[in-house]
């Protein structure tokens, strides 16, 4: 913060108060370059007070209360803060612009995405049990899957499964308007149909009111059905995706599946400390191109911009291997690659494996099987 010319930070999202304090609760966590961090709690305090491993947990009742434990030292010591402008509501921005009439209010988001794209050891760990989780999960599609049922009651039956094994439900993702429920669950056709969703694949949904995802159409056989889902330990998660068929597939998803397979070896062997995450998406690119089927590589018909991103605490961390990337391999990042061709009015072919950057290159979390799962 020093070095960007901030006095503090005060940090209000529930996943960077997480990170940063161990609680989720309603909270502000005041962060000065000098001096201890205080956490502020609106709501629960006793249950924050329990989970945050901070020694300065206090109660605030109201929003002006944050204003006097800010300025203890006077307006004069807080000539910069530092706020997740990204995510922060403008008429929330307004009334701490009004608390702060003398104080610049810079976005420390940047700041705090850098932060969390390197993982510790123990985020690691929990990154391998969620990795766990979907070795699982995806081992158990061959005992649900059927003809004839709907997408929606197969994603049903094997978000029942996560349930038991204690997912959360929800996953977070940062990017605004952007909501995901364990994943995408889709068959055939609705592989190809496009949506809001920042990924490859998109789908009808259920209804207009959240346009992507798995719905109503009926799996049949010779189709592709691609679960993409995403396991989740603590908040911290992997994504993946597996393409299963019941009876053999047609030769032309086989050919394209190989395709992305090879892609995504490329970038594995790419993918070492130092390397630079554009030239790795510039990679996929070139083999795509070489390949053939170019059109519907990353999405058709607006392909999206990378072919891997961070996850964490969240879906769509840093760093970003795609287009204009500015982010250098690192050791502790955890990579999913996606490498995936949409095929229009049929469906999908690819895959999706998240890795963690280790001191020699890209170490696989996600173990199933990669090969397309034909099932009787």
């Amino acid at each position: 913060m020093a070095e960007h010319g901030l006095d503090a930070a005060l940090i209000v999202q529930q996943t960077d108060l997480y990170y940063f304090a161990g609680t989720a609760q309603d909270a502000h966590l005041y962060v000065p370059v000098g001096g201890e961090p205080r956490l502020l709690v609106r709501k629960d305090f006793q249950r924050a007070a329990e989970e945050s491993p901070l020694e300065d947990v206090s109660q605030i009742k109201s929003f002006a209360d944050v204003k006097s434990a800010v300025l203890d030292n006077g307006e004069e010591s807080l000539k910069c803060l530092g706020m997740e402008l990204d995510i922060l509501p403008v008429n929330n921005f307004q009334i701490y612009t009004k608390f702060f009439p003398r104080t610049e209010i810079k976005d420390v988001s940047p700041l705090i995405k850098l932060v969390r794209m390197i993982k510790s050891p123990y985020e690691i760990d929990l990154i391998r049990q969620a990795a766990a989780m979907n070795d699982e999960l995806f081992g158990l599609v061959k005992d649900i899957l059927r003809e004839g049922m709907s997408e929606l009651e197969f994603s049903g039956l094997l978000e029942a499964e996560y349930r038991r094994m204690g997912h959360q439900g929800f996953v977070r993702v940062r990017s605004f308007n952007q909501q995901v429920v364990y994943g995408h669950v889709l068959s055939g056709p609705n592989l190809a149909v496009p949506s809001c969703s920042v990924g490859p694949t998109g789908g009808p949904g259920a209804n207009a009111s959240l346009p992507h995802g798995a719905g109503f159409k009926i799996i049949q056989r010779h189709e592709p059905v691609q679960v993409d889902y995403v396991g989740n330990v603590r908040g911290y998660m992997v994504d993946q995706a597996r393409t299963y068929y019941l009876g053999e597939p047609p030769e032309e998803f086989r050919k394209i599946h190989e395709i992305a397979l090879q892609i995504q070896q490329a970038l594995v062997e790419q993918g070492i400390p130092g390397e630079r995450a554009e030239a790795m998406y510039d990679t996929a690119l070139r083999m795509a191109e070489e390949a053939g089927p170019a059109e519907g590589f990353l999405g058709y018909p607006a392909p999206v911009p990378f072919v891997g991103h961070g996850v964490g605490l969240e879906l769509d961390e840093y760093p970003i291997v795609g287009r204009k990337s500015p982010h250098v391999l690192q050791q502790g990042m955890v990579i999913a690659l996606e490498p995936k061709f949409i095929i229009p009015g049929k469906g999908l072919a690819g895959i999706e494996n998240s890795y963690v950057v280790t001191g020699t290159g890209m170490e696989r979390l996600t173990p199933f099987d990669d090969a397309i799962q034909v099932l009787p």
